[in-house]
């Protein structure tokens, strides 16, 4: 099984990306939805032990939890401590699954694979990338976004330059949906018959 890493900063199309491989048949393991289920769960508790205050009935309060962050800048360091594990969790359990159903390629679907070191757990490096002003357009018609936050956001990103620059492939959305897929279709087709060795070395 080969195991994809596809990352790609905020707006550059890392989702429409990853759901065409979906549709191809790619086992595909989303970050964000997975952080998202653990705040409804699991790292519910764990937060609010951490960031008091921060949780309702419904699990995190990721608005309570974002100004806890804003107020406090070493604050990242204690939330990632507490959530990359549980992920981490969660990406190993999901990788096995797919080992198990005969997936030819497995993908880790993570905005931060670069930043969290996560890259040197997978075989390929695939980075979604677009130009600045349409990656700007399409963050800021994300409702409740700002400048002023889009800024802290991408703060803790590695810039896209740098993101291309350590991709084995790289899929540019700045065109049509149409030319989005043809990219993605043309890459699937050269990692078929491609060997992974990243699940055996890293994860089992």
């Amino acid at each position: 099984m080969l195991i994809v890493g596809l990352t790609g900063s905020m707006g550059m199309g890392k989702s429409t990306v990853a759901a065409r491989m979906r549709d191809k048949g790619c086992a595909t393991f989303d970050a964000d939805a997975c952080v998202h289920e653990l705040y409804r769960g699991q790292a519910a508790s764990l937060v609010e032990a951490a960031f008091p205050g921060t949780t309702g009935p419904d699990g995190v309060d990721r608005e309570k939890l974002t100004a806890a962050l804003a107020a406090d800048p070493r604050a990242f360091m204690r939330l990632e401590d507490i959530i990359h594990p549980l992920v981490r969790t969660a990406e190993r359990a999901f990788l096995e699954q797919a080992d198990a159903e005969g997936h030819a390629v497995a993908v880790l679907d993570i905005p931060l694979l670069l930043e969290t070191g996560t890259d040197a757990l997978v075989d390929v490096i695939v980075v979604v990338s677009t130009d600045p002003q349409t990656q700007l357009k399409r963050v800021m018609q994300r409702a409740g976004m700002t400048q002023s936050k889009l800024e802290k956001l991408l703060a803790r990103q590695l810039p896209d330059a740098g993101k291309r620059a350590r991709a084995d492939f790289i899929v540019d959305t700045s065109g049509t949906f149409d030319e989005t897929f043809a990219q993605v279709d043309k890459l699937l087709m050269g990692l078929q018959g491609r060997v992974g060795t990243a699940y055996q070395r890293h994860w089992v």
